[in-house]
């Protein structure tokens, strides 16, 4: 199949077109004059440039047609690993008669890690002037390769076994001179439908890239209210990231929504490097911080259930033969036992899951045997959740200035002022555009939030996007149907603002988890909502209504039963909706 722009070309030249694939190289010879011949041929008749990927055994893998302008280097994923050169070498041409490599060259030449990037320069008659290759060589200190440039060469007297040669040998020294545990910062372009290279989410994006660690080399933006349904930003802006990428030396490319599979099968036909959608980076980030057995479970039942419907159109991530009439065969077969596998898997992550969070019911009735509320910390990651916990209860769980620093829920014991005892829970944080199927997976995490008596809703004051991060997380607990929970909001970081504009509204506590700064006023606050919520109570219940008995021991903290000839006296900490309906209970029977 011929790939890149096609657009007005008659099927019987593409078909000529198609003969290159047939072309027989020997692995000692780096062009053959015939093979050069042919593209020189090719493109005086299309006025457009061509591009041919060789594999080192020979073996034509790609012809793509480009324009004057630019050619679309197809990134064809064949790298054989992070020290070596990808196996593979570049020919394509050069209207004009011009050879010389093009800074895009050389930069797809890096990116790529191709085993050569070579330029033939055709003139108008058809006939090739000269041939340009480009080398790697062994990466210096920062990392970059150097790129040895051979002068023109005759077209008709290719060095074609010194060439050759040379590949094997630089193959050779670059693994050999890369330390075994070294690894370059992989180089990300971030991208998304913005105002501008400031907008808030494109910032977190960039922030997101870093918590996974990649340097962000790139912005880049399309105003538009609406994704392109084919490649998100749009073709041409596409092609413009295309070139960026590859000016950058970009090794993947960062979209700020969640794509489809055609979308990135799309992207990857134009952009010469990795597509990440922002889901994908997400899970990625889950996939690195997980500690638990439960953590690891869910972030691996995201991952499969974002995989399953993206099996037939990830391209090279993933690519597959899709069913219908022309594509069957081995790989619709390979294609099902992929998604039978993962359909499998989730049944089983399912069931395991189902079974620690039965577990889970059971402490979590445990503590409330105990008459102890629980407290969960709750708010848009990075926060200082963590580190208000640390400073409350001395935990030393890790607080780091990153994006999902915790994703395990972790429990602590705490004592209020008032001598009140409670349990003290952090929670995984809230983030703008969570993944679906990533709530669906930390369901049974995020249950602490729901069954917790009272919330603390932790905030960066100092954060700008203050007003979004409260948005993102009142959504998020109304979502999980904790939105009416009792509150006391904490506005962390409060240290960093001058004290004449920090909040002092009620329910609003400015703190400073780092500094010690209005815990105890944090405390105090928490205690008299947990103490509004479980006023003392007193009510008799029959020994026939087991069924308010259970009601006032699964809402509220039993502190003395005292029988009697009819029915118990329970004395109960209890708030005023349960009470009303514990009696409304008792009434209607």
């Amino acid at each position: 199949m011929i790939h890149g722009n096609t657009e007005g070309l008659r099927s019987s030249l593409l078909q000529e077109l198609e003969t290159l694939y047939e072309a027989q190289i020997d692995r000692d010879v780096f062009a053959p004059r015939s093979l050069l011949l042919a593209l020189a041929g090719f493109t005086a008749r299309l006025h457009r440039e061509i591009s041919l990927y060789i594999s080192r055994g020979g073996e034509v893998l790609d012809v793509t047609i480009g324009d004057s302008a630019t050619v679309p280097l197809k990134n064809i994923n064949l790298r054989r690993g992070e020290v070596r050169l990808c196996g593979v070498r570049c020919i394509h041409t050069h209207p004009g008669g011009d050879s010389t490599l093009s800074s895009v060259d050389i930069q797809s030449l890096r990116n790529l890690r191709f085993d050569a990037m070579a330029a033939l320069g055709v003139k108008e008659d058809g006939q090739p002037s000269s041939l340009c290759v480009g080398l790697l060589d062994v990466p210096g200190e920062d990392g970059q390769f150097p790129v040895r440039l051979t002068p023109p060469l005759n077209a008709y007297r290719l060095p074609q076994q010194e060439l050759m040669q040379w590949i094997e040998e630089a193959d050779r020294r670059i693994s050999a001179a890369a330390p075994p545990a070294q690894r370059r910062r992989e180089r990300a372009v971030v991208a998304g439908l913005a105002d501008g290279p400031e907008d808030p989410s494109l910032l977190e994006l960039k922030r997101l890239a870093e918590t996974a660690g990649a340097q962000v080399v790139g912005v880049a933006y399309q105003n538009k209210v609406r994704m392109d349904p084919a490649t998100y930003l749009g073709s041409g802006k596409a092609e413009e990231l295309n070139l960026l990428c590859q000016s950058l030396d970009a090794d993947l490319l960062l979209l700020d929504d969640e794509l489809t599979g055609a979308q990135v099968r799309n992207l990857e036909d134009k952009i010469a490097c990795r597509i990440v959608d922002r889901t994908a980076l997400i899970l990625d980030i889950f996939a690195m911080r997980a500690q638990s057995r439960e953590g690891k479970l869910q972030v691996e039942l995201a991952q499969l259930r974002y995989r399953l419907p993206r099996l037939t159109g990830l391209g090279v991530a993933l690519s597959r033969l899709g069913g219908g009439i022309g594509t069957r065969g081995p790989g619709e077969t390979k294609l099902e036992e992929d998604r039978r596998r993962i359909r499998r898997r989730i049944a089983d992550i399912e069931r395991e899951l189902a079974e620690l969070t039965r577990q889970r019911g059971m402490r979590r009735e445990r503590r409330s045997r105990k008459e102890l509320p629980v407290v969960a910390l709750v708010g848009y990651t990075n926060a200082g959740k963590s580190s208000l916990l640390n400073a409350l209860t001395g935990a030393g769980v890790l607080a780091e200035d990153k994006l999902f620093a915790t994703l395990d829920p972790i429990t602590r014991h705490l004592r209020l002022p008032g001598g009140l005892e409670c349990l003290l829970v952090d929670t995984v944080g809230f983030i703008n555009k969570l993944p679906h199927d990533l709530v669906r997976a930390f369901r049974s995490t995020l249950e602490e939030a729901m069954y917790a008596d009272a919330l603390v809703i932790v905030e960066d004051v100092s954060d700008e996007n203050l007003d979004l991060h409260r948005q993102v997380v009142d959504e998020v607990l109304s979502s999980l149907g904790a939105g009416d929970k009792p509150r006391v909001t904490a506005l962390n970081k409060a240290d960093l603002l001058p004290e004449d504009v920090r909040p002092g509204r009620e329910g609003f506590v400015a703190i400073s988890a780092t500094q010690g700064l209005g815990l105890t006023a944090l405390l105090e606050a928490v205690e008299q909502k947990l103490t509004q919520l479980r006023a003392p109570r007193e009510i008799h219940v029959p020994y026939a209504r087991g069924d308010v008995a259970a009601f006032l021991h699964k809402n509220g903290y039993v502190q003395e039963e005292l029988y009697d000839e009819t029915g118990t006296l329970f004395h109960v900490s209890l708030d005023s909706a349960a009470f009303e309906r514990a009696k409304h209970m008792l009434a209607s029977r």
